[in-house]
């Protein structure tokens, strides 16, 4: 008993630091991809606030993750290991790619891998919908949002701060703050959303570890996470996309942060990385056009998107067929 709780340590810890790696790094892509913040502040703010907003706001989608899908007793903790590690082997394969993939979709679906070996009859297909709901109109909204603000209110917010501001230098600097604040908002809420994928299923196995102690293990981890490995889809989210001034910054980071705030009120673990990369997306498209978007690259993110909760299920069911 004592081994397997260590190996649930380890697999609950490797899953958070790869979702710093991944998800939350793409909380300081737009930031970083306006040069507003050198990529060490940018891992550091996500560390910290990531921490913060598991702990202090991850309790909803901890309890959907860990009770919502499957009825509560159905995962004991070897199916919680098997949950956790089968998501975690595939956004480590999609950090290795530099790929932001769906943390949130690779975890729901190793837990539907594992209804399917208990029976398809487990799965509450109301909450399957639901979340699923959300993952198609997140990055969609993501993307229409961020293209009004780009297409309709950017000449009009540049014109205001012109006339409001004594200089270049002083315009930039009211920007970088509030894109600071702005970014440090969406780490939060990518800690208080993703924390239930680090341990949500860890908490349904018959309580192996309280929500709080929970949600501050998988804080720690995503945030630790986010030190080590973040760098890298930074470089894909803020520069291998389309080019970001401050502004159209800003307005990536404000839409995907209250658009994940709601979603981890509700208790629904969605995609930080679909809804920063939609958002960036969206404002290339208001600025240039669609020609903007290097199209190789929004279709690798976007494969991977789809490929991710297949390939984690598939993984999950193998592990527990063989267990």
């Amino acid at each position: 008993m004592v081994i397997t709780l260590v190996v649930a340590f380890l697999v609950a810890v490797f899953m958070g630091l790869n979702i710093g790696g991944n998800n939350a790094a793409a909380a300081m892509g737009a930031a970083y991809g306006a040069k507003v913040r050198t990529k060490y502040q940018a891992v550091m703010l996500i560390g910290v606030f990531s921490f913060l907003g598991a702990v202090l706001s991850g309790g909803e989608v901890i309890k959907t993750l860990g009770s919502g899908i499957l009825p509560p007793g159905t995962i004991l903790l070897e199916g919680a290991i098997v949950a956790v590690g089968a998501a975690a082997i595939t956004v480590f394969l999609a950090n290795i790619l530099r790929i932001p993939v769906s943390t949130s979709q690779a975890s729901v679906g190793s837990l539907v891998g594992i209804g399917f070996f208990y029976g398809a009859s487990k799965l509450n297909v109301s909450i399957l919908g639901k979340i699923a709901a959300w993952w198609v109109i997140t990055p969609l909204l993501a993307w229409l949002l961020a293209y009004i603000m780009g297409k309709y209110f950017y000449t009009n917010i540049l014109v205001w701060l012109a006339d409001h501001s004594d200089s270049e230098a002083s315009i930039r600097k009211s920007l970088s703050i509030l894109l600071t604040f702005s970014g440090s908002y969406v780490a939060y809420t990518a800690g208080a959303n993703h924390a239930g994928i680090v341990v949500g299923p860890f908490v349904g196995a018959d309580n192996t570890i309280s929500p709080f102690y929970g949600a501050a293990l998988g804080g720690l981890a995503i945030g630790l996470g986010a030190l080590l490995m973040g760098g890298r889809v930074l470089d894909t989210v803020g520069n291998d996309i389309c080019e970001l001034c401050v502004i159209r910054a800003t307005f990536v980071e404000f839409v995907s942060a209250v658009i994940v705030h709601l979603a981890t009120i509700l208790g629904i673990p969605v995609s930080l990385g679909e809804i920063v990369t939609a958002g960036v997306i969206g404002i290339g498209c208001a600025n240039s056009g669609m020609h903007i978007v290097k199209s190789g690259v929004v279709k690798k993110i976007a494969i991977a998107w789809v490929i991710s909760p297949l390939l984690a299920g598939t993984l999950a069911f193998g592990l527990m067929m063989l267990i």
